[in-house]
């Protein structure tokens, strides 16, 4: 590189690549690096962006990393007990029909204490958004067996990895709530590529669009690393993610306008 060429040469507007939205919050990201936390927030908050809805959107989210949402995203949003978020949304949405409401939460507070608020809510078929980030233990608290750890996956709490005979197996809750009539929209995408991300955006997109349409919950399940809890670098996990998380939780739709994709 030229001596004479600067910070200032650098960062000029022609070679900007990217902008932060506006409704991430200027607050640097406390997630660990190589999170798809982050990625996920970006990008739901582009979407709010990019369809002029942020004066009529609210966000919901529990306890766990997903409660760090309020920190980053410049929308209105409201705290539930663990779990609750389904109830709280379905609330919000009764009293606010015009809203976009959305949930987001992990896989520890969706799919355990959360269980039955997540089907019945789904299965009511309220007219909101679920954003699902699976990573497969409960990740703030120390990595503890989720339900849905895979088979023979370690945590802190099963240190020689999930014992299916012993600890039950895995919960797909994507799958099964794809099952209810309520659900209009339930698919899964990750985060870690380019190309996933642009996946992601997309089913995150519809599933705002659909509330236009009042005919039921939309689903987005995103899988992620957790590369402090799986004690693993980020490369390494996103690698381990790809080998073992995707072949138990496929990505792709699953159920499209209410009729289950027949793969």
């Amino acid at each position: 590189m030229s001596e004479n060429i600067g910070i200032k040469d650098i960062i000029s507007e022609e070679n900007l690549v990217y902008s932060k939205t506006k409704l991430m919050t200027d607050k640097t990201l406390s997630y660990c690096p190589g999170c798809g936390h982050g990625t996920a927030h970006r990008i739901t908050m582009e979407i709010v962006e990019e369809l002029g809805i942020q004066a009529d959107t609210v966000g919901v989210a529990p306890v766990g990393c997903s409660v760090l949402a309020y920190e980053f995203m410049n929308v209105d949003m409201q705290q539930a007990a663990h779990g609750r978020a389904p109830a709280v949304a379905t609330a919000l949405k009764r009293l606010m029909p015009e809203k976009y409401i959305f949930t987001y939460q992990g896989d520890g507070d969706l799919a355990a204490i959360g269980t039955a608020e997540t089907i019945h809510a789904c299965n009511r078929g309220e007219n909101f958004t679920i954003i699902f980030v699976n990573n497969g233990i409960y990740g703030m608290t120390g990595g503890q067996m989720a339900p849905t750890t895979l088979p023979g996956m370690k945590s802190s709490t099963s240190p020689f990895g999930r014992d299916v005979e012993l600890m039950g197996n895995p919960l797909k809750i994507t799958e099964l709530i794809a099952q209810l009539p309520g659900t209009h929209y339930v698919t899964r995408q990750a985060v870690h590529t380019p190309g996933n991300v642009r996946k992601a955006k997309k089913a995150i997109r519809k599933a705002f669009e659909n509330q236009t349409l009042n005919k039921g919950i939309s689903f987005v399940e995103i899988v992620s690393n957790c590369n402090s809890g799986w004690k693993m670098t980020p490369l390494d996990a996103n690698k381990w993610m790809v080998d073992n998380m995707f072949p138990f939780y496929p990505l792709g739709d699953i159920k499209v306008d209410g009729e289950i994709v027949n793969k």
